[in-house]
């Protein structure tokens, strides 16, 4: 991966030849003017820079190609919420979702989560169809995990609806138990050989996500190389009646739709936790703030805003957010004798004190001394949801070096 420091560089060499604003987006408006207005050579010096500028961020963000969403590309709510308080968006709204749990124990190894819906024309029912309980089999394709991407978890979720006549039953009615299985070996009609991977005893009165460990089989699939043939779902229907059957989790479009219940938001997803080996962990924090210090007539090093705007490339079809970011830069002059506020090393001190009697030595430049990460949340080249953390994206502080 390209370190946070060159994407910045490539960044500011955009804004140089398309033109500067001191509040710039990716693309300024005096660039975008200058580049209608180029004619023969400057026009294509400019359209092969925007192709190498597209082609090494979309290489930062460990991509081969543009993705191209299709419209049916969905993204999960699971993934938005987790985006949504991982990156500090939740509380600068003041609307963080109680319900919702954020999974420390999983994020805390992974930089990369990935969302996974069943490939239905895959799905199988081994029974009969008058067997309600009957297992249904789902197929999650994984061969969009990077080779280099190390899976830490998996888990399956599952929306489990309220039924409310069941909660007017006596106690121990109204119960479901929910396993989860790894399928084996290729299923043959009416037999499937399965390993239990989770399990859980649910009560009717409650419409809520349930989640599942599935690791050991994702682990296998992807670390191991073994066949991939799928999961198994059970729902057993303790002390069950005929109202209850078959009205409760949702594993299957075909079953009656809630009023208001949309089908691509409550169908199973099975969600990876992993690591591509680059950067820190994803970490649950606050939103930082954007505001600028020191005085903007300082013509000292200090840093200055550099809005990144998406959509200026016309990434906001495949970036769900956020629509841009304040990366900043570093500018200023590191000035003899070096002031404390200008955070410079000590070789800074000694250079710039060595340039003011011998200019053959050049002085100490403005440059990132802090960077921060930001997380994205976007659809890759298979219409896959990825959250990812990228490290150094975000200039937090600058200094003469």
């Amino acid at each position: 991966m390209i370190p946070g420091n060159r994407m910045l560089m490539v960044i500011l060499l955009c804004q140089v030849l398309l033109g500067e604003s001191s509040h710039a987006s990716l693309i300024p408006e005096e660039g975008k003017k200058k580049v209608s207005g180029l004619q023969g050579h400057h026009l294509d010096q400019s359209h092969e820079l925007l192709r190498d500028f597209e082609a090494t961020l979309l290489h930062m963000f460990g991509l081969q190609r543009r993705p191209r969403p299709s419209r049916s590309a969905v993204v999960p709510q699971y993934l938005l919420d987790l985006y949504r308080l991982q990156s500090g968006e939740a509380e600068e709204a003041g609307a963080q979702d109680t319900t919702f749990e954020y999974p420390e124990r999983s994020t805390s190894r992974a930089n990369t989560v990935r969302g996974f819906h069943h490939e239905e024309h895959m799905e199988q029912v081994t029974g009969g169809p008058e067997d309600g309980d009957a297992p249904l089999r789902f197929i999650f394709n994984l061969s969009s995990i990077p080779q280099d991407e190390l899976l830490s978890s998996a888990e399956l979720r599952l929306y489990r609806r309220r039924v409310h006549e069941a909660g007017e039953r006596a106690e121990g009615e109204g119960l479901h138990r929910i396993n989860v299985y790894e399928v084996l070996k290729p299923p043959r009609p009416g037999q499937l050989i399965t390993r239990l991977l989770d399990t859980r005893l649910v009560h009717h009165n409650t419409s809520s996500w349930e989640s599942f460990d599935v690791s050991p089989a994702v682990l296998r699939w992807t670390r191991d190389r073994l066949p991939n043939h799928g999961l198994a779902v059970e729902v057993l229907h303790l002390n069950r009646t005929p109202r209850q059957q078959g009205r409760h989790v949702r594993v299957s479009r075909s079953l009656h739709q809630a009023p208001g219940e949309d089908w691509d938001q409550v169908r199973p997803l099975l969600v990876t936790f992993g690591h591509d080996g680059k950067g820190h962990p994803l970490t649950r924090r606050a939103k930082r703030s954007a505001k600028q210090r020191g005085r903007k007539r300082n013509r000292n090093c200090r840093r200055h805003a550099l809005y990144v705007d998406f959509s200026d490339v016309g990434w906001n079809d495949w970036i769900v957010a956020p629509p841009g970011y304040q990366a900043f830069y570093c500018h200023g002059e590191c000035p003899f004798p070096l002031a404390d506020h200008l955070n410079s090393t000590n070789h800074a001190i000694v250079q710039t004190l060595v340039n003011s009697v011998n200019t053959n030595i050049p002085k100490a430049c403005c440059v990132p001394t802090e960077l921060s990460a930001i997380s994205m949340l976007y659809l890759d080249e298979h219409d896959k949801v990825v959250l990812k953390n990228y490290q150094e994206m975000v200039v937090e502080g600058c200094g003469c070096r």
